[in-house]
Order: C-alpha cells, then structure tokens, then sequence
C-alpha cells in the first residue's frame, strides 16, 4: 500500500517561536508509522502576505507566486497535522491567514492538531483551528494532542522532550489519522471518477 502524503504545518511565525521543535518532534512520530510520507512545512518560510490575492480563493485563480506555491503545497496532501500555540485563546494569526488563502484544496481531507501552550496545553487554540478547518470541509479529529507547560518540555538547545502520555497520544492520534485518510481519499477519488 502506497503511504499517504502527510503535511504537518507549523502554524506560528514569531521569532523565539518553540513550534519547530514540536513540529519536528512531531514528523519523528510521524516517520515512525507506516502510513505515511511526510512533509514539515513552516509558514515562516513561506511568508505569506495577510490575504493579497484579488480573487476568491474558490476560484483558484492566483496571482502570486506565494499563493501559486502554497496551493501546491495543499493539493498534494492527502492529511495534514497543525502544531499551534494559543494566543490570547486563539490559533496565531499567520495560520489562520494562511488556512484562508486556499479554499477547494482543503476539502474533505482529514487534519489533526498539536496544541500547546500553557496550563491549558492550547486546547482553545484548537478549538477555534478545528471550527475554521471545519468551515473548509476539513475533517478535524475530535481528540487533540495539547502539550500544557510546553516550555518545561524545551531543554536550553532548543530540543524538545516529550512526556509518555504525550508519545502515547501521537502513536494513537497517527493511527486515527490514517484510517480517516483512507476513507477520505477513497471517497474523493470515487467523486472525480
């Protein structure tokens, strides 16, 4: 069986940001399982100016060679893991601006989201992230992965170290995420022919 494209985003782009060590904590996992071959992709590089395509996203007409590149990056996902801090009890704005640049490329692909965060683990950020993907006909999984006291979990180089519920909740959130991308591409694919 072929492994399903997995993108798994990270979704702040500020400076002194911890994502990237949770993200690629993250893809460890993810490399780990057999269901899929993935691809860390990080909004910071990709810099994508707060909303500049004249058209609608509906009609994919893009401009720009960010949006054209960022399209690509979506379309050839079969599932996709958001890595979210919370900020003020909602996603940063850079993953959402960048969540609302595409439309037609998300629909009915499954996604999971790795919050963290303080005592709360960026539970509310996910919360709001799971209503936007939803808006999108994204399927979020129900359970998400929190990470609360996410700085605790960060040694001084930078390395992030994970708890044991917190590997045991990827291993389980992973095996979730590829039954619900084999569904879902199954159904596409019986949609296009």
């Amino acid at each position: 069986m072929m492994a399903f494209q997995l993108k798994i985003i990270i979704g702040s782009t500020r400076p002194g940001r911890v994502g990237p060590a949770v993200a690629h904590w993250v893809k460890q996992v993810a490399d780990q399982h057999d269901g899929f071959e993935v691809e860390l992709v990080d909004l910071a590089d990709l810099a994508l100016p707060l909303l500049d395509e004249p058209g609608h996203p509906m009609m994919r007409k893009y401009e720009h060679e960010h949006s054209k590149k960022w399209s690509r990056i979506v379309s050839t996902a079969d599932a996709f893991v958001f890595v979210t801090p919370e900020y003020d009890y909602f996603p940063p704005a850079s993953l959402v601006n960048a969540i609302q640049y595409l439309a037609f490329e998300w629909f009915e692909k499954p996604a999971a989201v790795v919050s963290y965060g303080g005592v709360s683990g960026g539970l509310r950020s996910a919360q709001v992230l799971r209503s936007l993907l939803g808006n999108l006909h994204v399927v979020t999984l129900t359970p998400t992965l929190p990470l609360p006291f996410v700085q605790q979990m960060i040694d001084d180089k930078g390395t992030f170290t994970p708890t044991d519920e917190a590997v045991q909740g990827a291993n389980a959130m992973f095996n979730q995420l590829q039954r619900w991308t084999g569904g879902l591409k199954n159904m596409r694919e019986h949609i296009v022919a």
